[in-house]
């Protein structure tokens, strides 16, 4: 049954949906105990994935587009595409950086908001992800819970600040081994690296740095022979894409 499973699988038979556990019961005459170490066995070996009180999912291409030129959510983005997003937040703290005080456009010694996290969609890890808030704005934040929250959200919410545009640099990087490791990511994987600098209206807010695993993220253009690469913030002609990748291992 188990093995029955995992070429139906690799045939890329059940599309985005998979059946419940009731119905392979049902289909291969076994007990529901048998099924659910069936699915743990799979889930191990990374065919299929399962958040808590979801049924289980081929892992496949659960694709997250992100406009280029819009302001846009990381949190959102994975819980439109169907995946449960959640945090583990290293650090939550008030502190200075004479570097980042800079960018910001203020003194050295401005105090700044720190936050740290480990982004994971559906348990697994997506980005590491540091941003640095004047502490003068976002003091408030420190007592918010950024396990599953969005931040933008908690920001206007709490100190009634909303970005409004700022700049974005992307680059690819070879991850350190550290970086490897909390990123889970295979050796060999390149990630990307992120900039951004967040603005309200009149002045500058956020930067943020985000480290992305680069087999989970594409940049996406439209172009044509006329007008070269186009760009628009309302739509998709340029798009960031965060996606899940099929793991099948032949041997298997």
């Amino acid at each position: 049954m188990r093995d029955d499973l995992r070429s139906r699988l690799a045939r890329g038979e059940f599309g985005d949906s998979f059946p419940g556990e009731n119905e392979l019961a049902a289909r291969y005459g076994v007990s529901r105990h048998t099924i659910r170490e069936a699915l743990r066995e799979l889930r191990e070996e990374g065919l299929v994935t399962a958040a808590k009180g979801r049924r289980p999912r081929p892992v496949g291409e659960a694709v997250i587009e992100q406009p280029v030129g819009a302001l846009y959510s990381l949190f959102a983005s994975v819980e439109a595409a169907g995946l449960e997003q959640r945090s583990v937040v290293r650090t939550l703290d008030i502190r200075a950086d004479a570097h980042v005080a800079v960018r910001l456009g203020m003194e050295e010694s401005t105090p700044l908001l720190y936050l740290e996290r480990i982004r994971l969609a559906d348990g697994e890890p997506l980005a590491h992800d540091k941003v640095w808030l004047l502490a003068s704005d976002a003091r408030a934040l420190l007592d918010v819970d950024f396990s599953h929250t969005a931040l933008y959200d908690e920001l206007a919410d709490r100190c009634g600040i909303r970005l409004v545009g700022g700049e974005e640099r992307i680059k690819a990087v070879t991850p350190t081994a550290a970086e490897q490791r909390l990123l889970g990511l295979p050796e060999g994987v390149a990630a990307f690296s992120i900039e951004r600098l967040g603005r309200t209206h009149g002045r500058t807010v956020e930067w943020r740095t985000t480290l992305i695993r680069g087999d989970r993220f594409s940049v996406v253009a439209q172009f044509d022979a006329r007008a070269g690469y186009r760009l628009d913030p309302a739509g998709s002609p340029f798009t960031h894409s965060i996606r899940r990748v099929r793991r099948l291992d032949p041997a298997r």
